[in-house]
């Protein structure tokens, strides 16, 4: 078996940015397919970046979050919500933009979610569970905001915490396994987003509870 490789605090860092810019734009869109203000685009923007990394920064202890001691953390949403209000129209359809960028933040804030409980000394399922809770946190509270019913629980939504929770799933088992290079993050990150884009363009339902038909 291939010796183990840590997945040092640079690619922890490029993960979450990247994570960060995808769902503060997905929010900025959001705010603007619902004509907010400027001050409402960066506020949903920055709640839609951070409220997932926030939680689990708050549940394994990591006081005070990340998103206030550092400074990209900080700025990257109000930068993307800067290029996202001037640059808004070359997006053809701001639902479909809205949905893929939320499927980029899924994918790398599942994963760096998930490593940061396990370098924090989390067993495998609560890693799991915290991960998940990264990735979709700030897609709960962007459509509560903007008065929508989340994606993550409508039931005509294609599926969602379904590539999360697969995704995660497969860092875990990798970790456990000694397997911790900066490209198996890369990949599941990837895995992610592509499963959440083909649930959506194949319209994978998830099932919901069976009702008897009234005769």
């Amino acid at each position: 078996m291939a010796q183990p490789i840590l997945l040092d605090q640079g690619v922890q860092l490029a993960f979450e940015l990247v994570g960060i810019f995808a769902f503060a734009v997905s929010g900025a869109l959001m705010a603007i397919r619902k004509d907010f203000d400027v001050v409402g685009i960066v506020l949903l923007a920055g709640i839609t970046a951070h409220a997932g990394g926030v939680a689990r920064d708050v549940i394994i202890g990591a006081i005070p979050p990340v998103a206030f001691t550092h400074l990209g953390y900080f700025l990257m949403p109000v930068a993307a919500a800067a290029v996202t209000f001037f640059a808004h129209r070359a997006f053809e359809r701001l639902t479909t933009a809205v949905l893929v960028f939320d499927a980029a933040g899924l994918g790398f804030f599942c994963v760096a979610g998930t490593l940061k409980a396990l370098a924090y000394g989390l067993s495998p399922l609560p890693a799991t569970a915290l991960g998940v809770l990264t990735g979709v946190g700030g897609g709960l509270l962007r459509d509560m905001i903007a008065r929508e019913i989340p994606a993550l629980v409508r039931p005509d939504t294609e599926l969602y915490a379904v590539p999360a929770v697969a995704g995660v799933l497969a860092v875990v088992g990798l970790w456990e396994l000694g397997y911790r290079g900066p490209w198996i993050a890369a990949a599941a990150a990837a895995f992610i987003f592509v499963f959440r884009l083909v649930a959506m363009a194949r319209h994978w339902h998830a099932p919901t509870a069976w009702r008897r038909r009234r005769g």
